[in-house]
């Protein structure tokens, strides 16, 4: 049976001598393997549809075995993503984090919304810091970890500040409970209004946005510390983006001391 679906490539891998085995999100039927015969070829028509980031339309023959595709058309290929190394490694961890989070062929028509939106953003020249942040964030319920960002986390109060971020008790505290957490992360109400707006964003009504240096890192703090306790995954494409800032960091001082 012949398929016809949209989909954006999350990763793909080499099989044999001139074969690939793509892994792509589709709208209606979530994500897919599919096996491309002959893309490794260099005259390949598959060769340039096959790449990671591609938003494309595929059809492919559905049997007992893999999925094999027979036609794949490059509706968006994001350019900027693959010329620039910053923006190309964090799109490789939205994907990554897509893929590590998803079931094979569950339907997840928000999540391809979220991708296609998310690719498009970092394209165009939004922060790809802060695109990453907003997926961490909404993937959260995805992954069954949704954090308590509406009140305080330990006495349900709406009506007190938050004062605290607590990975124990999945959310902000109040000035009242944050005793209870000696370890939790000090946020100002800036802060508390930044997570909140991240979460809870849409991305197509997302303007230009600019959040300074130390900001973006404790943001990025307290993130990663909440995923590696309720989410658990390690994504290579996080050790590339700290080696990225590594090598930034250090031209940044070689010029700091030319001046």
């Amino acid at each position: 049976m012949l398929i016809k679906q949209e989909g954006i490539i999350l990763k793909t891998i080499d099989y044999g001598e001139s074969n690939k085995i793509a892994t792509v999100l589709t709208k209606d039927s979530g994500k897919l393997s599919v096996m491309a015969k002959g893309a490794k070829k260099p005259n390949s028509r598959y060769a340039a549809v096959m790449q990671p980031f591609v938003y494309g339309s595929f059809v492919y023959f559905k049997g007992s075995g893999l999925p094999t595709i027979s036609q794949g058309e490059i509706i968006l290929s994001f350019k900027q993503l693959h010329y620039d190394l910053f923006k190309a490694a964090h799109a490789a961890y939205i994907t990554e984090l897509i893929e590590k989070l998803t079931e094979e062929r569950r339907p997840y028509v928000f999540l391809f919304d979220l991708l296609l939106l998310a690719l498009k953003q970092i394209d165009t020249g939004q922060d790809p810091e802060i695109i990453a942040r907003i997926v961490d964030l909404k993937m959260l319920t995805v992954a069954g970890a949704k954090p308590n960002l509406d009140g305080c986390a330990s006495c349900k109060s709406v009506e007190r500040d938050p004062i605290a971020f607590s990975i124990p008790f999945a959310g902000f505290l109040c000035s009242g409970c944050v005793h209870r957490d000696e370890r939790a992360y000090p946020v100002t109400l800036s802060m508390v209004k930044l997570i909140r707006t991240l979460f809870y964003v849409d991305l197509t009504k997302l303007g230009s946005i600019s959040i300074k240096r130390e900001t973006k890192e404790r943001l990025h703090q307290i993130i990663s510390s909440y995923y590696q306790e309720y989410v658990g995954v390690t994504l290579k494409s996080q050790r590339f983006i700290d080696q990225l800032k590594k090598v930034d960091g250090n031209h940044f001082k070689l010029d700091e001391k030319k001046d």
